[in-house]
């Protein structure tokens, strides 16, 4: 296959990527109890850079010891020993000849795991739809949060900035703020699980004030020359089939607010991410492409070069992330390029516990650097 799109280096800001393929976000659920990285998780970050990755996005972390983490042994940059042990996993990654961008996280009402605080809060005292995720140690139906606070709410966004600044002490490439799949920033931004009658709440322009305000506190946190992303989402973790209501004019107006507020790129996640995000016409990616105004990483079933390709050359994405084909090949960019064969995945990676220690033993990983 002719793939050299794929392989052509690209920007996202002030970043300078070696080609134009990432490894999207996985939550894994692999650090310590207290939120620290690991040997292990620096062996699996490092892993996708010696695999030919350009950029690598780290799972969600969480950015306070509030109401902000949403899985038991999820990582943390809600703390300066949760920043120092990230610093091996940066390292593995740039001895390795990638870039790692650390995401930045909110749970909100959707937290199912969280050891500093009993409840959950979230925009509106709204019960989320769906179950708890057993392969993230979760059972049930999700706990009826309580609507956050004027004052927790500004607390929440300080906090996406200091642990912006701490991924950046740390050595990390820039941050990506978790706007997508029903988190914190996702649930004030959709109409049923926001029903709040403040400034945060209502209109549109209401409800995405939250991810702009969150966006211009980490810019301003840390300089124009650090790189800023923003993922989105229709669906959920718990509503995986959600549309915005009003369809293309709603994407326009989130594209271009968001792109605004002091991005550098925005990332798409959709179920597969080239077919039509309303039913018809253009996907998500090529609307984020067409009405914001940064580069867009495109995400979803991209593990099929042609598709992977054909976003590329289509002009509907700048870069394109793997999950499921990175987490089958950490080597997957050099496999495509040498003409190897790409496998399916297997379920089993994630399963019974989606974590490093369940994968480890089926995990094809180039470890370059020890």
């Amino acid at each position: 296959m002719a793939s050299s799109t794929l392989y052509d280096p690209v920007a996202l800001g002030a970043l300078r990527l070696a080609n134009r393929l990432a490894v999207a976000p996985m939550t894994r659920v692999s650090a310590t109890a207290d939120g620290l990285a690991t040997a292990r998780m620096a062996d699996y970050y490092g892993d996708f850079a010696a695999g030919g990755f350009g950029l690598v996005i780290t799972e969600g972390i969480y950015t306070d010891k509030a109401y902000a983490q949403g899985y038991l042994f999820q990582p943390g940059l809600a703390s300066d020993a949760q920043r120092e042990a990230w610093r091996p996993a940066v390292e593995r990654v740039h001895a390795n000849g990638g870039r790692l961008i650390a995401q930045l996280m909110h749970a909100g009402a959707i937290s199912q795991g969280n050891p500093h605080r009993p409840n959950a809060k979230g925009p509106s005292a709204v019960q989320p739809k769906g179950q708890q995720m057993r392969f993230y140690r979760g059972e049930g139906a999700y706990r009826l949060p309580d609507a956050l606070s004027l004052a927790e709410i500004n607390d929440a966004v300080q906090a996406f900035a200091r642990a912006a600044v701490r991924a950046q002490q740390a050595g990390f490439d820039g941050v990506e703020i978790h706007g997508a799949n029903g988190y914190l920033l996702d649930q004030f931004l959709t109409d049923y699980s926001n029903q709040r009658t403040d400034g945060y709440g209502g209109p549109l322009a209401h409800r995405l004030r939250l991810g702009v305000e969150t966006i211009q506190a980490v810019r301003q946190a840390v300089g124009p020359a650090f790189t800023v992303g923003y993922r989105v989402s229709q669906g959920k973790v718990n509503d995986f089939t959600h549309k915005w209501a009003e369809g293309e004019s709603e994407a326009a107006v989130i594209f271009a607010t968001l792109s605004a507020a002091g991005l550098d790129y925005l990332h798409t996640t959709e179920f597969e991410a080239w077919r039509p995000a309303f039913g018809a016409g253009a996907s998500l990616a090529a609307l984020a492409r067409q009405h914001g105004a940064v580069p867009v990483i495109a995400n979803g079933a991209l593990h099929a070069p042609a598709h992977a390709l054909g976003m590329v050359e289509r002009g509907e994405a700048d870069l394109v992330s793997l999950g499921r084909g990175a987490l089958t090949h950490a080597d997957w960019p050099q496999r495509l390029r040498n003409g190897q064969a790409l496998e399916a995945f297997d379920p089993a990676l994630l399963s019974p516990i989606a974590d490093l220690a369940n994968a480890a033993r089926l995990r094809r990983a180039p470890r370059v650097v020890k």
